[in-house]
């Protein structure tokens, strides 16, 4: 067995696919090979070692992808756009949708930033959105926590929502209360009320909600869009995004 697909993946890729796979086929428990092994062998040839975890991270971004499309057939697509779990905005027969999971105080979240505004500018009259709250506490601590709760919370003053959300995600610090006011401020809204909705239990259900969710659908980081029903983890360009809109 072993003998085999080395000589195919030799065939068609190389060395470096051949080591690629035979690793992440035993790490998935699909041939027998040990870590002592695995550790032998790179420490043999370190040359490999690049190249051989890029085309294992294929194989397992392969993998997880079809976990996430399996996952999202059953939950369905419409659970994205249920308004108790997301911020939902556009028409609602549009044809082109787009999702995103996000947490305020994620780097990669901030870097799409640009990317996701221009194109909610350009397509909100023809594109359906979803906006999903996923704060990492165990990376961002509290103050992702907070942001999801006054992101959740100003909601309900939908019609400043968008330059409130767009606000906090251009912040290049962890958020804080302070900037909380000042961005609701600058938006228009009613401070009083977003304070009051902060302490609403009810924002505490939504987060749940929306946590619960990101994990049925197989989402472990932010951001992760949902692009016209096709998952894509990580931070989006301009070009990315409207490529991906397209296809």
């Amino acid at each position: 067995m072993r003998v085999f697909i080395i000589t195919l993946a030799g065939a068609v890729g190389g060395a470096v696919l051949a080591v690629a796979l035979v690793f992440t086929l035993a790490a998935n428990g699909w041939m027998p090979i040990n870590d002592r092994q695995m550790q032998t062998y790179l420490m043999q040839h370190p040359d490999l070692a690049p190249a051989m975890m890029g085309q294992a991270q294929i194989l397992n971004d392969k993998k997880q992808q079809a976990v996430q499309d399996a996952a999202l057939k059953k939950v369905g697509h419409a659970a994205f756009f249920d308004p108790a779990i997301a911020f939902v905005t556009g028409p609602a027969d549009a044809k082109a949708t787009m999702v995103e999971f996000y947490d305020y105080d994620c780097p990669y979240c901030r870097a799409s930033l640009p990317a996701v505004k221009k194109y909610y500018e350009a397509h909100k009259n023809d594109t359906r959105f979803s906006f999903i709250e996923f704060p990492i506490k165990q990376l961002h601590g509290e103050s992702a926590i907070l942001a999801a709760r006054a992101s959740l919370a100003a909601r309900r003053q939908p019609e400043h929502y968008m330059d409130f959300h767009f606000a906090l995600l251009a912040q290049e610090d962890a958020i804080t209360e302070q900037m909380i006011t000042a961005e609701a401020t600058k938006a228009g809204m009613d401070l009083n009320k977003l304070k009051a909705d902060m302490a609403d239990p009810g924002i505490e259900k939504s987060l749940q909600s929306s946590i619960a969710l990101a994990h049925k659908v197989g989402v472990d980081g932010t951001p992760t869009f949902v692009l016209n029903g096709k998952f894509h983890p990580g931070a989006l360009d301009e070009e990315t995004l409207t490529n991906e809109m397209k296809g």
